[in-house]
Order: C-alpha cells, then sequence, then structure tokens
C-alpha cells in the first residue's frame, strides 16, 4: 500500500493553510471567462474564508476530505458606478475522500449569482 500523496507539495496547488489534521483531497476548480469580464473583473477564490486571488482557468486547492468546506468564487472589479454587480458562487463541499473538479457559472445580465457545478 502507497503512502498518500502530500498535495500541498504538488506544483500548482494551494496548500490548505488553517491547522487541519486528517486527510486532504484535491479540489480544483475552473473559472471560464466570458471575454468581456478578462478586462472588467479579477477572479478570486476562497476556501473555508480564505481569499486567494487567482487566473482565469484552472486553480487546485489542497482541502479537507473529512469535514465539509466552504468554497465560494467572486468576480471582482473596481469598475462601473454606484451599484454594479459582483457576481459570485457557493457552495459548501461534503465530506469525501476522492478529487473533486467544479466549474464556476455566470450569466451577469441573470443576476449576481452564479453556481459551482461538479465536473465528470
Amino acid at each position: 500500500m502507497s503512502e498518500p500523496i502530500d498535495l500541498a507539495k504538488v506544483p500548482g496547488v494551494i496548500p490548505y493553510v488553517d491547522h487541519h489534521d486528517g486527510p486532504r483531497r484535491l479540489l480544483t476548480v475552473e473559472i471560464p471567462h466570458l471575454g468581456h469580464t478578462v478586462r472588467a473583473y479579477a477572479p478570486i477564490a476562497s476556501v473555508d474564508g480564505r481569499q486567494y486571488v487567482v487566473s482565469w482557468g484552472s486553480v487546485s486547492f489542497e482541502v479537507p476530505a473529512d469535514r465539509n468546506v466552504h468554497v465560494s468564487v467572486h468576480l471582482h472589479t473596481n469598475s462601473g458606478y454606484e451599484h454594479t454587480i459582483t457576481p459570485f458562487a457557493s457552495t459548501v463541499l461534503s465530506p469525501h475522500p476522492g478529487p473533486l473538479r467544479l466549474v464556476a457559472q455566470f450569466v451577469p445580465a441573470k443576476g449576481p449569482e452564479g453556481v459551482l457545478v461538479p465536473v465528470g
């Protein structure tokens, strides 16, 4: 039986920085841009309240596998007028040992709330 991979040492994976002694798993979040969003917004991903300014596309995190984990993505902007909509999506992951891939889906024309949808 092989030892579990230390995800914090895998290149490109953002380590889980809060105290947690239990098992961990890989979470990959896809944040696709909608053409014009590249110039107007900066994607920010959050894991258990820790915010990370990230790039468009895939971003991978090490997260606890044995408890709930809050994950959110929002598109930050400093442009616009008084009531600029900041799109966001949020979910709570249930405990699970396996890796997970989510895709953030936003339709700013329909309002700020998006969804994080499991892939494959």
